[in-house]
């Protein structure tokens, strides 16, 4: 992969990250089958953490752990607990497609976020891609029509909660390492997870096939950080972002071939619109930022 040119490379990696993130959701649905919501969270974050913590310590950044506990940091980790806690609910219960397509809405909700609470400019051709957007969201949750789930709300929450994570993560401070910010996110989630099948759920017995399917699902979700952050140093972010809706189509593969599930022609329809808005805003983002850099 050294003979591509860096953006080449940013885009490779961002579409493994895809995968591998896709890999672990794939994963965690299997695991619900047989284990409550929160304990597979919790086994996960444990299997997560136990991959992470060597890579944190070899990369030089153990004496960076103490940033875990800037509040900053901290309300980030707290919301997407919330997501993820939302997320894993609503993947027990819905085809994986569906939960992912409605996920992709995180980074239009994210453009709304940074207007209310930073005064970012949003302009017309943007919020007209995120009503695009919206309307794809509908025509995957179909209210009211036999394709509709109680769960679709879970799943919105979710995108909802991550696009909060990331408002506050602009708050983070600029010398906190993505590792460490990453790490500490695995940890709030292990121990929220951990308490809420304490008070939730009752415990269930996990099988080989459980350890395992956790056991992998940590591992993908490691590598997942570990590529994204590596997209990100590698390639610009305006040929890299757009990627991140690769999400999507692994998630419909996935439910293909490992789940059996095949979305109707309005939820197919509805994807494609949220990925092509998702995709238009952030190749869009990117001619504004080259134009900024002219500029001055």
């Amino acid at each position: 992969m050294s003979s591509l040119s860096p953006n080449l490379r940013g885009i490779v990696l961002m579409v493994l990250a895809t995968l591998a993130f896709g890999i672990n959701d794939t994963l965690l649905k299997l695991a619900t089958d047989g284990l409550p919501p929160m304990q597979v969270l919790f086994l996960r974050g444990i299997a997560a953490v136990i991959w992470c913590t060597p890579l944190v310590l070899l990369s030089g950044n153990g004496p960076k752990l103490p940033l875990l506990l800037n509040r900053f940091v901290l309300s980030r980790n707290g919301f997407e607990l919330i997501a993820v806690i939302f997320f894993i609910v609503a993947l027990a219960n819905m085809p994986i497609g569906d939960i992912t397509a409605l996920g992709q809405l995180a980074p239009m909700l994210l453009l709304i976020g940074m207007a209310l609470f930073y005064g970012d400019r949003i302009g017309a051709t943007r919020a007209g891609l995120i009503g695009v957007g919206f309307v794809g969201a509908l025509l995957v949750a179909q209210p009211g029509g036999a394709g509709f789930s109680v769960f679709v709300p879970l799943a919105l929450i979710s995108a909802l909660a991550t696009a909060a994570r990331d408002v506050v993560g602009r708050r983070v401070p600029k010398h906190t390492p993505a590792l460490i910010a990453a790490y500490g996110a695995l940890v709030v989630v292990l121990i929220g997870a951990g308490i809420g099948t304490l008070v939730f759920e009752q415990w269930v017995a996990p099988s080989l096939r459980h350890i395992l399917l956790l056991a992998c699902s940590g591992l993908f979700l490691t590598l997942g950080h570990i590529l994204i952050f590596l997209a990100y140093r590698t390639g610009a972010s305006g040929a890299v972002a757009p990627f991140y809706y690769m999400f999507t189509v692994w998630a419909v593969i996935s439910g293909l071939v490992v789940f059996g599930t095949v979305p109707n022609g309005l939820a197919i329809s509805g994807m494609v619109l949220i990925l092509v808005s998702g995709i238009t805003i952030a190749v869009l983002d990117e001619r504004r930022r080259r134009q900024l850099l002219i500029t001055f």
